[in-house]
């Protein structure tokens, strides 16, 4: 028997309370805005096995989802704070192949902020 770990997702806030992730979700078309809450209702019914979406290691705690939608490829910067927390620190649109330093260095700075 498989056993699912359900996941609670997070998103990071500033100092002041603010948060970058649904300010970017916000901004977004209606379908992609959907398709986003559907990524955070799959992770939080089914885990880390949920369908639909590829996480993948980036370098130590910090992991990437990547998922595409209507406008198409998103991806999001996350570590895992407890075997049931998630915290989605950085979300971008994937428009080529390598994933840009100015993504990573937002996400990496975060991480930081949140683990110290």
């Amino acid at each position: 028997m498989d056993i699912i770990r359900i996941v609670i997702v997070y998103f990071y806030k500033t100092a002041a309370g603010r948060s970058p992730i649904e300010a970017y979700i916000d901004r977004l078309p209606d379908r992609d805005k959907a398709r986003f809450m559907e990524v955070v209702e799959e992770l939080e019914q089914n885990g880390l096995q949920a369908a639909r979406l590829v996480l993948k290691p980036i370098d130590g705690k910090l992991w990437e989802i990547k998922f595409r939608s209507y406008s198409g490829s998103f991806r999001v910067f996350y570590i895992m704070i407890s075997k049931e927390t998630m915290i989605w620190l950085h979300v971008f649109s994937k428009k080529s192949q390598k994933t840009p330093q100015k993504e990573l260095k937002i996400a990496r700075s975060r991480m930081k902020e949140i683990l110290s």
